[in-house]
């Protein structure tokens, strides 16, 4: 699986790893940003992540947006749902509503910015190529995977 040998190159560091949901692990609906509940989960993504979240030194992390603020409660029970391997103190779903409709890669880059580094590795898995590139322009030390990374 090329996401486990990826994680391996880093040896016993700790790896935190940031996946994104929409488009991710659940089937994204252009231009729905509610019922969340009804999201077709991206199983093959699903099966491959839960492998990862048994490896000793990676820390599985949810790292999504939600436009509006009833979005945190509906993806974290889909989370609990479809993903439950992604432990409830892991899981970040920042609001674009609660922070003045700021962009999704400025939300994302401003809170990735800000993790504790702890002489580990950083890693995002995200669909959107903005989203990354904002990331990799505000720090430069994350490794950023494209969605793809879980399709092999």
């Amino acid at each position: 699986m090329f996401l486990k040998n990826y994680l391996e190159q880093f040896g016993d560091k700790k790896i935190k790893l940031f996946v994104d949901m929409d488009g991710v692990i659940a089937d994204y609906d252009v231009g729905v940003p509610s019922g969340y509940d009804k999201k077709r989960p991206l199983y093959t993504s699903l099966d491959k992540l839960k492998v990862i979240s048994k490896m000793n030194n990676v820390e599985l992390n949810i790292l999504s947006v939600t436009r509006m603020s009833e979005g945190f409660h509906e993806k974290n029970k889909w989370l609990d749902r479809y993903a439950p391997f992604f432990e409830k103190e892991n899981r970040t779903i920042l609001s674009r509503e609660d922070n003045e409709f700021m962009s999704s890669s400025d939300l994302k880059a401003q809170y990735l910015e800000k993790i504790e580094r702890d002489d580990g590795v950083i890693v995002v898995i995200d669909d959107d190529p903005l989203i990354l590139n904002k990331i990799g322009n505000t720090s430069k030390d994350i490794y950023r995977l494209k969605d793809t990374a879980l399709v092999d």
